[in-house]
């Protein structure tokens, strides 16, 4: 059975609400993949031997083989600050993977504890995918072009991922770091629906 259920990206305040409910294995994750944009399957095999450094930046990107990939290509992901700052802290922790659970790997995302964490947010109607399109929504809200869009998202078909340049990597990071940080800021359109709706409760009282 498929899920025809639409994208629903999520608001900074339901990703905190979220976040908070999630076991804290999960947490990582989910906020690894709201940073990358990756499948949940992306998430859960990844391996520190598809990292690669990239000392010119200070920084590394992982590079995810083709059989590992739906598209069956290689998928390139960049870290931003806070994807960084999530693989930092999990590094040493195990030989082979980045998450895991109990010492093993986590086979997937949308577990009982997915499922009872966004009973008790309030958001049933979430799921992991939901990261995905979150995170290519606040690209495009941020301004990122749809060809940066496309090579963050693993969309990007005929890229040859393996031959970004030096100048090619940092303008994908400082795309990906516009999503950052802006978790304390409220969309101005957000805020004036709900100053609206204050005052159309406040004239009907």
């Amino acid at each position: 059975v498929t899920d025809a259920r639409k994208p629903y990206p999520l608001s900074w305040e339901e990703q905190t609400l979220l976040f908070k409910e999630l076991p804290d294995h999960l947490a990582r994750m989910a906020l690894f993949k709201v940073n990358t944009g990756c499948r949940e399957q992306e998430v859960c095999e990844l391996r520190w031997e598809w990292e690669i450094e990239v000392p010119e930046l200070g920084t590394s990107v992982f590079l995810i083989p083709e059989e590992k990939v739906k598209n069956g290509e290689e998928r390139l992901v960049v870290l931003n600050s806070v994807a960084k700052s999530v693989i930092e802290n999990l590094r040493g922790q195990h030989p082979v993977y980045v998450f895991i659970y109990s010492g093993r790997r986590q086979k997937k995302m949308n577990n009982t504890g997915w499922q009872h964490a966004r009973a008790r947010a309030g958001l049933s109607q979430v799921r992991v995918h939901d990261l995905k399109h979150t995170f290519g929504r606040r690209l495009r809200a941020a301004g990122v072009s749809f060809e940066d869009r496309q090579d963050l998202l693993g969309h990007r078909s005929g890229r040859i991922t393996s031959h970004y340049s030096a100048a090619e990597l940092t303008s994908l990071i400082e795309a990906a770091n516009k999503v950052v940080g802006q978790g304390s800021r409220k969309s101005p359109a957000l805020v004036m629906l709900k100053k609206k709706a204050a005052n159309a409760i406040s004239v009907t009282a």
